[in-house]
């Protein structure tokens, strides 16, 4: 399926279930993937990063996080129709790995919350070969390869933030054993129970953002994104 583009930032109408499907028949060809997430914000910041568009459309699966890439699609007679957030993809990409017996990889964040996140995972999916954790705060790059490539790990998931954790992903991977890769920013701390998302009617019409807004105003700055992002995409028709 053809990528569509916003600004030069490449953005992946797939759907949960075709990116599950597409992964699984890339992995059985021993072929890695990477998945990065898009929103207004970024791809506003990526106009003007070169670098940073650059990293974006060089991942394998450039997945729509946000209610503003779906509206930009409408605007423009794309098919992206649904969100396909951070969290949730790697929710369905543990599902998978516990369907499929794959060993998945948490790396990142703090020591108390990946292994809190790991022991609520595990918890959620009982069948799921946790094959390694390791907090974000070790200094010895050698040492995390190391312990990441000895785990077997078909799936590692990055928490370090955008786009810390994909610049991370793109200088390692050729090192790594793992197929499929996702940056996963703050998920580590929703799984660990440390941030609430927002209730599924809020995220079930595209405001979760908005949620946020009201728990964080603080995060207005960043949510002025949206309604530029919008403008441009309009006057650019």
């Amino acid at each position: 399926m053809e990528k569509e583009s916003y600004f030069g930032v490449n953005v992946s109408p797939y759907t949960y279930d075709e990116i599950i499907s597409d992964l699984k028949q890339r992995m059985e060809k021993g072929e890695k993937s990477t998945i990065i997430a898009v929103n207004p914000e970024k791809v506003i910041a990526a106009e003007k990063n070169e670098s940073l568009r650059t990293l974006i459309n060089s991942a394998t699966y450039q997945i729509p996080d946000g209610i503003g890439i779906i509206l930009a699609s409408r605007l423009k007679g794309g098919k992206i129709r649904s969100r396909v957030t951070g969290v949730d993809m790697m929710d369905r990409l543990l599902q998978f790995a516990a369907e499929e017996g794959f060993g998945v990889f948490l790396y990142g964040a703090k020591e108390e919350v990946v292994h809190q996140a790991a022991a609520n995972i595990q918890k959620k999916y009982p069948k799921l070969r946790i094959a390694g954790v390791q907090h974000g705060y070790e200094k010895d790059v050698e040492k995390v390869i190391t312990k990441i490539n000895e785990s077997k790990a078909q799936i590692l998931f990055v928490a370090m933030g955008s786009p810390k954790q994909e610049l991370w992903i793109k200088e390692h991977m050729d090192r790594l054993c793992p197929l499929v890769y996702q940056g996963v920013g703050g998920s580590f701390d929703v799984y660990a129970g440390r941030v609430k998302r927002a209730p599924l009617v809020f995220r079930k019409l595209g405001l979760e953002w908005f949620y946020r807004l009201m728990k964080e105003p603080k995060r207005l700055k960043r949510q002025l994104a949206l309604p530029k992002f919008l403008w441009k995409v309009l006057t650019s028709r």
